[in-house]
């Protein structure tokens, strides 16, 4: 099933969400594919869908820092990022606190999490809080901005919310703060300098 990115959209995403199903959706980004973060079956199929390895996990998008404080604890040095560059396109990895969520998605102690800065996908995530949130693509190709490239290559999934073509295309910048120092594990959007003159 293929929605607009409009209330009734949002609304048809939401209860696929719940119901453990995947949605494929737009981000400030590229396309990405998402479920419930708590839903072990929902994780499997998203796992198939991009034929990923399990020893790669998935980050969750979140509504706002706010939510994010109820399953991570924030450091001085990342409450800072996320305070400058939240909504957007910077992942930060954080310890877990929600043992649930640790045996869904299969964690340690850390987690990769963001909340991004689209309104469809911010408008999903204010009915859902949670979302697992990961390119909508097979591993190792590239990731999706056109919705119509993207519905016609990847297959298995329950709803796709059509927020139109989206600009960029480049990848949010990952970034763990370890004893006060930066650490990029992947430098998309957002440049290492960009970052280091918050810290």
């Amino acid at each position: 099933m293929k929605v607009s990115c409009d209330k009734e959209g949002i609304k048809k995403a939401s209860q696929v969400v719940e119901k453990e199903g995947v949605i494929i959706f737009p981000t400030d980004t590229i396309y990405g594919i998402g479920c419930n973060p708590y839903s072990k079956s929902a994780i499997e199929k998203i796992y198939k869908i991009k034929s990923r390895e399990k020893s790669k996990q998935f980050p969750v998008l979140v509504f706002s820092k706010e939510i994010a404080s109820r399953i991570v604890d924030f450091d001085k040095h990342s409450e800072r990022l996320a305070e400058k560059f939240w909504p957007g396109p910077l992942t930060l990895i954080l310890k877990l606190t929600d043992d649930n969520l640790r045996e869904s998605l299969n964690l340690g102690e850390k987690i990769a999490i963001r909340v991004p800065d689209s309104k469809c996908t911010l408008d999903l995530l204010e009915k859902c809080s949670f979302l697992v949130g990961t390119s909508a693509n097979i591993s190792g190709k590239e990731p999706f901005t056109d919705p119509s490239d993207c519905y016609q290559n990847i297959r298995g999934f329950d709803l796709f919310l059509d927020g139109g073509k989206i600009s960029g295309g480049v990848a949010s910048t990952i970034v763990e703060v370890i004893n006060g120092e930066l650490n990029i594990h992947r430098e998309g959007v957002l440049t290492r300098e960009e970052i280091a003159r918050i810290l």
